[in-house]
C-alpha cells in the first residue's frame, strides 16, 4: 500500500514538473513579442488567403485606409523586410473578425498591392494586388 502510494505521489509530481516546464517555456516565448498582444505571436511566416478573403481585405482596408508611395528602394515579395519609412497599422478588428488568420498581422496600404506583415520581424508574408 505505501509503495502504492509513493509511486501516485511520485508520478503526480512528475507530471506537474512538465506542466510547469511547458508553461514556463511557452510563457517566455510570449513575453519576447515586440507587441503585447498575445494574438501577434501567433502570427507565421507564410500566409495563404483565398480569392474572396484577399476581395474583403480590399473592401475593409482600401475603402477606409490612405495608400502611401511605395519607397524607389524597396520591391515588396514575401520574405521581404519592410523599410522603417513603410507605415504599418494593425489588421481592422472588422477585417480580423471576417479573416481570422489575418487577426496577428499588421499591414500596409499602397496605390495596387496591400502588403501583411509579422509585427515581430517585419517581414511580408503576402501581397495582396488589386484585382481588377
Amino acid at each position: 500500500m505505501k509503495t502504492q502510494l509513493i509511486a501516485t505521489v511520485a508520478a503526480i509530481v512528475l507530471a506537474s514538473g512538465i506542466t510547469t516546464a511547458y508553461a514556463a517555456e511557452y510563457g517566455s516565448a510570449m513575453s519576447k513579442s515586440s507587441k503585447p498582444s498575445a494574438m501577434h505571436s501567433m502570427a507565421r511566416p507564410g500566409l495563404e488567403l483565398t480569392a474572396a478573403q484577399q476581395k474583403l481585405a480590399w473592401k475593409d482596408i482600401g475603402n477606409n485606409s490612405t495608400a502611401q508611395s511605395t519607397p524607389a528602394n524597396f520591391t515588396a515579395s514575401v520574405g521581404a523586410t519592410v523599410p522603417t519609412d513603410i507605415t504599418l497599422r494593425p489588421i481592422p478588428s472588422n477585417l480580423g473578425r471576417q479573416v481570422s488568420a489575418l487577426k496577428p498581422y499588421d499591414y500596409a496600404l499602397f496605390k495596387s498591392e496591400i502588403l501583411i506583415v509579422n509585427p515581430t520581424d517585419k517581414k511580408v508574408v503576402d501581397v495582396i494586388n488589386r484585382h481588377a
